[in-house]
């Protein structure tokens, strides 16, 4: 049995579903959890959540994202990314300087809205978007705050002209956010169509695509007894909080789970990491209800 976060490098034409399935089978263990899904045509870092790490695939998934993607100006499609159908078409000759581009990334950066596409799995009165546009219904989508932390041109020339003009974008950016209704915006900011023809994703919380494995590298650690070296300890995931070893007199109440008083960290963290000999025990938040008292919100066992 396999326990911690294991980087996975999920590759185009799969879903994350699917890695998940296929690592069950390599793995031989059920308890196998991702942490937010990829499109089958988007690869990139997938953390896979293994044992008792699956508690914890919420946090990973509200962490930052990091991705690389190439926005195509000229024609806009369904589904906003290369997958769809043309919905809109401008042949016309384009100019576009660098400065231009730069100022429209520049708009684009800090909190923005963003509508979700129909082709997502946003669920509008308990059905996804993508069901009713499978239906060819179009409905009313909830505009959602997301956050551009970085947005960066990776393109060197000052210039870019032509029917169809394409260049590469980095993004850092909060949970929530969709590339490709991004690259349809920036082209309504230079005032044509857009889409996102490709999109990577280069890392997802702390996870970075220089720790991942793909599918037969993870089969190959596994033949050649390898795995748990390329597997990482519960505590990367959980990285972002204070972590604080439990004493003699903490150890009886935080390892049962009972309800304590307050932790002085708490006042400027939402959550604290109780460890025994380094490794995560419990999760601590403030007691909802209780003034001056704190409770498990997640428990490991040792």
């Amino acid at each position: 049995m396999y326990e911690g976060i294991l980087p996975l490098w999920k590759e185009k034409g799969m879903t994350s579903h699917d890695c998940v399935f296929k690592l069950r089978k390599i793995l031989k263990m059920k308890r196998i959890g991702h942490t937010g899904t990829l499109d089958p045509s988007v690869e990139g870092v997938l953390p896979i959540c293994l044992g008792q790490a699956t508690k914890v695939s919420e946090y990973i998934m509200n962490e930052g994202k990091t991705y690389i993607a190439t926005v195509s100006i000229g024609a806009s499609t369904s589904t906003e990314d290369a997958d769809g159908e043309v919905v809109e078409q401008d042949n016309t000759a384009k100019s576009f300087s660098r400065t231009q581009i730069l100022e429209v990334l520049q708009q684009l950066t800090g909190e923005i809205t963003q509508t979700p596409p129909m082709f997502s799995a946003v669920k509008v009165n308990g059905k996804k978007l993508y069901e009713y546009a499978r239906e060819g219904k179009e409905v009313e989508r909830p505009s959602r705050q997301v956050t551009i932390y970085k947005l960066s041109l990776l393109d060197a020339q000052e210039d870019f002209s032509g029917e169809n003009v394409q260049f590469t974008i980095e993004i850092a950016c909060s949970k929530g956010t969709y590339i490709r209704t991004l690259a349809v915006q920036i082209g309504e900011l230079l005032g044509y169509p857009a889409h996102m023809s490709s999109l990577v994703r280069t890392t997802s919380g702390n996870f970075t695509k220089a720790q991942c494995l793909t599918l037969y590298e993870v089969q190959q650690a596994v033949e050649n007894m390898q795995l748990n070296k390329v597997i990482l300890p519960l505590k990367d995931a959980l990285s972002s909080w204070p972590s604080i070893e439990i004493t003699d007199e903490t150890k009886k109440s935080i390892t049962n789970g009972q309800v304590v008083e307050c932790h002085p960290l708490l006042e400027v963290n939402d959550k604290i990491i109780y460890t025994l000999n380094a490794n995560p025990i419990a999760i601590y938040i403030k007691h909802p209800t209780k003034d001056g008292m704190m409770k498990p919100e997640k428990m490991f066992s040792a």
